[in-house]
């Protein structure tokens, strides 16, 4: 090994989603492999990591706005830009940010730590991005672990086939890609033995696992999961309504280890507007789904994002969204306003609504999701939960902890807890977002 290599200190930033955190563990654990130290990313590193998103506008400001803010801190640093934001701007990227050393997209991630070895040396602008929509095999990245202590999360399909009208991701992820089943049943026994209890399944359309693989699905997958000795918790992370099968409903019964809370992806309670938007459902459908997995979990947490101010979104069909939110009864809603993405369908539509009723219906849903997160907290007052405690809140013998459908707990003990141990515990209030 370089002797000097373990002087350098790298350090990392990451926008976006549960994706993207997965990706930047994984590219920080190489340089850590290879002995360089790991720091802060407000500390002076010799090396920056900067993994971008580009799901909105807004998006792509933070990221310009932390590209710059990156190099200030070590102006002889080597800054790296990597990512979705860094896929869809590509060579263009370079002419607006100078400061950027090295360009990567959202493949070859494990060829960083090369690109960065080799700039050390030369200190040429490293270009290294390849047409996204030809790559067909799932890049096998890894991770040992994660800033959370009992949590963690695990990458199982990248890429996307849908193209729904509003949405940039297909063409900056690339078309689906299944990372196989032995991989992910291999880490998840390596993370189990290093003290995990609970895993998060990610992916960018989790719902198209194993459709490019043979006799492969998110069904078996879970399955096989659930055998494994040690883990105590398997959480899905976002999902579409169209796994809502039959034989998904029957993995769920014979998969105790599955998690009573499920981010199922709506985007509007409108139908006009869903089909618009190119999504394969209807409210009804939706609906549907919904009451399947209530039958199954009582305490069910549904949560979901929706777009509000889509191109031709009019008052009749906002009022419907509103009205099928009351319906489903949700216990946490994303909202967000629509963000034209330049290359998407919804980028050429002329209805573009105004700004400020765009602000507006973000106001009065994000209003109405906080009267329904409130009553679906409320609900567990008096009850008794299961907790998986996952630190010490402060040195008063409070803890923190989350229950299977992803409420945040708060406990209070004379009793010493033991984190990663899951206690069963009444509650008896709520105080904002957490359950006391």
């Amino acid at each position: 090994m370089n002797v000097n290599m373990i002087d350098k200190k790298v350090a990392s930033f990451t926008l976006g989603c549960k994706v993207n955190q997965y990706d930047t563990e994984a590219v920080i654990e190489t340089f850590k492999n290879k002995g360089y130290k790991i720091v802060n990313f407000e500390e002076v590193a010799d090396i920056y990591i900067v993994n971008t998103c580009t799901v909105t506008g807004l998006s792509d400001k933070k990221c310009r706005q932390m590209l710059r803010r990156t190099k200030k801190i070590n102006p002889n640093s080597t800054l790296v830009a990597m990512g979705c934001y860094v896929q869809s701007m590509q060579d263009k990227l370079k002419k607006e940010i100078d400061e950027i050393d090295i360009i990567v997209g959202t493949n070859n991630r494990l060829n960083i730590i090369n690109l960065v070895e080799q700039f050390d040396q030369h200190r040429d602008f490293e270009f290294n991005i390849e047409d996204i929509m030809e790559v067909t095999a799932f890049e096998e990245l890894k991770i040992n672990t994660m800033n959370e202590h009992t949590r963690v999360y695990l990458k199982i399909q990248e890429g996307c086939n849908n193209y729904c009208s509003y949405c940039i991701i297909p063409y900056v992820r690339g078309k689906i890609r299944s990372r196989h089943q032995d991989n992910i049943l291999e880490e998840t026994k390596r993370l189990v033995a290093r003290g995990f209890k609970e895993i998060v399944l990610t992916g960018i359309h989790l719902a198209s696992y194993g459709k490019d693989l043979s006799n492969i699905s998110l069904n078996t997958l879970l399955f096989e999961l659930n055998n494994i000795e040690g883990l105590k918790r398997i959480r899905l992370g976002s999902i579409e309504p169209i796994i809502i099968t039959d034989e998904f409903i029957s993995t769920l019964k014979n998969s105790p280890k599955v998690c009573d809370h499920f981010h199922l992806s709506l985007q509007s309670g409108s139908n006009s507007v869903l089909k618009r938007m190119h999504r394969k459902y209807t409210t009804k459908e939706y609906l549907e789904c919904v009451n399947k997995l209530r039958e199954i979990y009582p305490n069910v947490a549904i949560t979901t994002d929706i777009i509000v101010g889509f191109p031709g979104e009019t008052e009749q069909e906002f009022i419907e969204t509103l009205n099928f939110v009351k319906e489903v009864g949700f216990a946490k809603i994303h909202v967000f306003p629509f963000s034209a993405r330049e290359g998407t369908l919804a980028f050429k539509m002329t209805d573009q609504i105004a700004p400020n009723i765009k602000n507006e219906r973000v106001n009065i849903l994000s209003n109405l999701e906080k009267t329904l997160r409130i009553q679906y907290l409320k609900s567990f007052i008096n009850k008794d939960l299961d907790v998986l405690i996952e630190k010490l809140h402060d040195n008063e013998n409070n803890y923190v902890g989350y229950t299977t459908n992803y409420i945040k707990v708060q406990i209070r003990s004379s009793n010493d807890l033991v984190e990663g141990n899951i206690y069963n515990v009444n509650i008896t209030n709520i105080d904002e977002d957490i359950l006391l």
